[in-house]
């Protein structure tokens, strides 16, 4: 029986630049990248305010290229910072426009994807969608047991893309996803290692400013009371550390660079000093893949490498040479997001899957 066709819209907001796509069912029909003077945004009293400004860009780009609104099945955005909820699709509602408008977790550029996506949707009377936002919380009661009973862990990883490339392992390997147990590793600006069983990431190291490995722009876990030293040397405000744990964490605090590929270079000229750091993001991604297997309890049936840092063979062999003994690695190098959430959209349109509901309570 053959699937009836839908276009789908996906809109992706980050901090200086607008993603859209169209597909037909899971063909891309166009993806589009706009991008904002930061000028012209640091006008906007917050980043909320900026949604006017940003649909009005995406519905110009859209006409540009000869996209006939009409045409629209469905619109999907990347999910913002909402509470906590279990992966899957979502329809757009009031309790989550509220959410998102008043940044419940936090103002994020991506709390933009679905109030647009929202906006869009209503006035052509189709449904609006995220799917998979970075709050994906599906962590078994234990994993989220610290050390510290002030407070647990948390669930922020690139769910996403981690879902997205699951589900894609599973259909190659001809097995549902909720069937298969897999670590999952995203490997870009942050490092995020998840295990997936039986279709719920039961455990994943907070990649925004919380645990796991460092990565080209984030400190990951690092020595707890060094770190206790320095907030309270009376050399740093709280910003001022924040900023050294992300974004100026990792390969930017040791070698004053994200750029992987620069990395390599410097490495293939003699660099011992980069030659080392690179060794030891390697080191600690094997490393945390190898605590998953435990999560698992050693029954994996695949290991996968996503994320833009997947293109780097050399990197990926490093890590590769540390796990391939728990299980087959599969590599899946890039983020594909804006098909991510088409194919969301889709299997709710598809009948494949019902869209959930975002409650407040």
């Amino acid at each position: 029986m053959e699937h009836q066709e839908f276009r789908i819209l996906s809109i992706n907001p980050g901090s200086t630049s607008t993603k859209i796509g169209v597909f037909d069912n899971d063909k891309e029909v166009m993806i589009e990248t706009i991008r904002h003077d930061r000028g012209t945004l640091g006008a906007f009293d917050s980043i909320i305010d900026q949604y006017m400004f940003r649909k009005e860009m995406i519905l110009e780009t859209l006409d540009q290229s000869g996209i006939n609104l009409s045409k629209l099945s469905a619109v999907v955005g990347r999910g913002g910072l909402l509470r906590p909820i279990s992966g899957g699709t979502y329809h757009v509602n009031e309790d989550m426009l509220k959410d998102l408008r008043d940044g419940y977790s936090g103002q994020h550029a991506s709390n933009l994807g679905g109030i647009i996506a929202y906006e869009i949707a209503d006035q052509l009377n189709i449904e609006a969608y995220i799917v998979d936002p970075v709050v994906v919380d599906e962590m078994d009661p234990v994993a989220k047991v610290s050390g510290f009973a002030d407070f647990e862990r948390k669930s922020i990883f690139h769910a996403l893309n981690q879902k997205a490339v699951a589900r894609k392992v599973a259909s190659e390997l001809g097995k549902p996803y909720e069937h298969l147990n897999l670590i999952v590793v995203h490997m870009g600006g942050g490092i995020t290692v998840g295990s997936h069983k039986s279709g719920r990431v039961i455990d994943v190291n907070n990649g925004l400013h919380g645990e796991g490995p460092f990565s080209p722009e984030r400190a990951g876990t690092v020595p707890a009371g060094d770190l206790v030293s320095l907030c309270f040397s009376g050399e740093y405000y709280a910003d001022e550390v924040m900023k050294k744990m992300v974004g100026q964490g990792g390969l930017v605090g040791h070698l004053g660079t994200n750029d992987a590929v620069e990395v390599e270079s410097r490495i293939s000229k003699g660099d011992e000093k980069a030659e080392l750091v690179y060794e030891a993001m390697a080191y600690q991604v094997a490393k945390e893949i190898g605590s998953h297997g435990a999560v698992l309890g050693g029954e994996i049936d695949a290991i996968i490498l996503t994320g833009g840092l997947a293109y780097g063979k050399e990197f990926v062999q490093k890590i590769v040479s540390r796990v391939k003994w728990m299980s087959t690695v599969i590599i899946k190098p890039g983020e594909n997001e804006m098909q991510a959430l088409a194919e969301g959209a889709l299997r709710v349109l598809h009948g494949e899957e019902e869209a959930k509901t975002y409650k407040v309570n």
